[in-house]
């Protein structure tokens, strides 16, 4: 028999809202609850013992109704402990700050492993049974709202575009059959600079800044363009789709609105920042198709040359109208002229020296 002093306590019935004064001793495995006309008996075993929080009252439920509440939860713990109740492995973690700690460093470990690895491939097993027409459907729309908030009308000669046009077929037909996915190539005026892009489904979109940047070069807005036929080939801007949906969705869990993920699908399509893997496959497929149309993939370097060049322009134009007002001082194009498909790739050097080595240099 228990001798140590019992814990006072109130006991509920389940029955009435009345709090019964009583007091709690313990006897090998079972809870006695004795007071005035009261005198219950539960297994330890059929009690739920209330965690271990450093404020609030104790409440233990017992089985088949009723409870016990203690109001001094000091005098609750040290009871517990004398009778070798233990809090257990997930309470004692909750109240040390080292795990607590570390379980965060865990999550935010296993958040950054499933964004980097574990999404992408999830991604790429999803687009695999997702049929093409959905990409041209998507590729439908995305363009038609990139054309309302992006884009004006090519001021292009029609001549021009049909040269452009022209070098990227040769080119494209100079692949093994089956290499080259099917595309369409459209113009634009841009309100976001010097770009090219890839839309799901093969449109290919180049903007008049672009080739203005380039000086009408085709052999330099050939290989831009089979950069962005790789993107194509590899279904990467459904892929992204994928991923971006997914992490927004669950944003969407915690924040409680999923509208804004699909009415910012379009112009995602048209802002496509891919990863470093995806620009890698898109360079790798530029320079195939170069290759097997006698076009030197050193071409490539060209743009990231001009590129350069409007930069430190940009940069220079910058600083000198350091100290006007904000609004004066923003140089037309600035924030933008870089052009959002470039936004992520990988550094200018290293993709320069990847296209020299590829040229044989």
């Amino acid at each position: 028999m228990d001798t140590t002093p019992g814990l006072r306590a109130s006991y509920f019935d389940g029955i009435s809202a009345r709090a019964h004064p009583v007091t709690l001793q313990l006897d090998g495995a079972a809870l006695q609850i004795t007071g005035e006309g009261i005198r219950r008996i539960q297994a330890i075993a059929d009690v739920q013992w209330p965690e271990r929080t450093r404020h609030g009252v104790r409440i233990a439920h017992l089985k088949g109704g009723g409870a016990v509440q203690c109001a001094d939860a000091s005098a609750w713990d040290d009871w517990c402990r004398s009778h070798g109740l233990r809090d257990s492995l997930v309470v004692r973690a909750q109240q040390s700050w080292r795990w607590v700690l570390g379980s965060v460093v865990a999550l935010l470990a296993i958040v950054v492993a499933v964004q980097q690895w574990g999404l992408p491939v999830a991604a790429r097993a999803v687009v695999a049974m997702t049929p093409l027409s959905v990409d041209a459907s998507l590729g439908e729309t995305s363009l038609a709202v990139i054309d309302e908030h992006l884009m004006r009308p090519s001021k292009l000669p029609a001549s021009e575009q049909a040269r452009l046009r022209a070098a990227l077929v040769q080119a494209a037909n100079a692949a093994p059959a089956g290499t080259v996915p099917p595309w369409q190539l459209v113009f634009r005026q841009s309100r976001i600079g010097p770009n090219a892009f890839a839309l799901p489904g093969g449109t290919l979109v180049m903007t008049d800044e672009l080739v203005e940047l380039v000086g009408g070069d085709d052999q330099v807005i050939t290989a831009v363009l089979a950069h962005e036929l790789g993107h194509v080939r590899h279904r990467h801007g459904v892929r992204l789709l994928v991923q971006a949906t997914v992490l927004s969705g669950l944003a969407a869990v915690v924040l409680g609105d999923f509208s804004t993920v699909l009415a910012g699908v379009p112009v995602l399509m048209g802002q496509a920042s891919y990863s470093r893997e995806a620009e890698r496959e898109a360079d790798a497929e530029a320079v195939r198709i170069l290759k097997a149309a006698a076009i030197s993939p050193e071409v490539m370097v060209t743009l990231f040359d001009k590129l350069e060049e409007k930069m430190n322009k940009a940069s220079q134009a910058s600083a000198e109208n350091k100290g006007k007002s904000e609004n004066s001082s923003k140089v037309p194009g600035q924030d933008s002229w870089l052009g959002i498909a470039f936004a992520s790739h990988p550094p200018d050097a290293e993709r320069v020296r990847y296209f020299r080595e590829a040229a044989g240099r």
